[in-house]
């Protein structure tokens, strides 16, 4: 058996040796275990790719690779998917929470015969926003892409080598990684993991940034928001027949009572707003059909170190 980790780079200089040292550990206990360690550099600030090719001229378990510029954590996974050689490929962080320590955990539930297996934390050491963030972004996957109600997802997870395969074939630039994977099975597990606290330093997710996550996944995977969309716009017509029918039926009953514009510009700022936001999430999806059809790259490698 072969296990390939995949871990993507940002910021993380003084904790990625860390994380491959408790890798080499981990893999060590268990005899006739092969592994590779895949280490993504997301165009990084610091000096995290001079310590992955230090890592990597010392041990030829471990492969970097270099991108040219940030192209995001999905991306950044999809890179080093696309070397993996493993039979199971295992993703975590470079920061340390997840632990590498309980990779077997994940290896022996995904041999109970599921596809992918996801490490949850009964109790987790994120703040409270990023675990408010966690959950709203359950809750919009279980409604749009599919996401099974018991299903708990994390960063550390493992896959079949079949499902890696599947995933690279995906060319277009929104890479969202739990889109590919639940279009490309439902047979999903989770086991319980210990969740650490960072070993330094702070998560680079802003609330921009994981905005701007939830978009690109639930708009590149799945149409129900223009489902949506056509039933709030259902919705509005017949608010708005009902009102005028109102407006009628006072007018008629209670002539002296002067029309309000109030009423009006309420209305008409209301419908206009709607208006506004659902042809912004129709042209969110004519956007990406149209970056995906320039071909505009999921990732650019810089440099690798094999």
């Amino acid at each position: 058996m072969k296990l390939s980790f995949v871990i993507p780079c940002y910021r993380s200089e003084n904790t990625i040796e860390t994380v491959v040292q408790e890798i080499r550990e981990t893999a060590a206990t268990r005899p006739g275990t092969d592994y590779e360690i895949v280490l993504v550099n997301d165009c990084s600030p610091d000096n995290v790719w001079q310590v992955i090719k230090k890592l990597a001229a010392a041990d030829n378990h471990i492969k970097g690779i270099c991108l040219a510029k940030n192209f995001g954590q999905h991306s950044a996974l999809m890179a080093g998917y696309g070397q993996a050689t493993g039979d199971y490929i295992i993703s975590l962080d470079d920061d340390g929470q997840t632990p590498a320590s309980e990779s077997f955990k994940l290896v022996d539930k995904l041999e109970e015969g599921y596809d992918v297996v996801y490490g949850y934390y009964q109790h987790s050491a994120q703040h409270l926003f990023r675990r408010l963030g966690t959950w709203v972004n359950k809750k919009m996957a279980e409604a749009i892409i599919g996401q099974p109600k018991t299903l708990r997802t994390t960063s550390f997870f493992i896959m079949r080598k079949f499902i890696v395969d599947e995933i690279v074939r995906y060319p277009n630039p929104f890479a969202y990684i739990s889109g590919l994977v639940f279009r490309a099975t439902k047979n999903l597990g989770n086991v319980e993991v210990q969740h650490r606290r960072r070993l330094e330093g702070r998560s680079g997710y802003t609330l921009a940034g994981l905005i701007g996550l939830w978009i690109n996944g639930f708009t590149a995977f799945s149409v129900k928001p223009l489902r949506a969309a056509t039933f709030i716009g259902i919705l509005c017509a017949l608010l708005g027949f009902g009102s005028g029918l109102f407006v009628v039926y006072k007018k008629l009953m209670f002539p002296e009572v002067p029309v309000g514009y109030t009423s009006m510009l309420a209305t008409l700022l209301f419908i206009g707003g709607m208006i506004m936001l659902l042809l912004g999430l129709i042209g969110e999806y004519v956007g990406r059909i149209y970056i995906s059809i320039n071909q505009s790259p999921q990732y650019v490698v810089r440099e690798r170190t094999f």
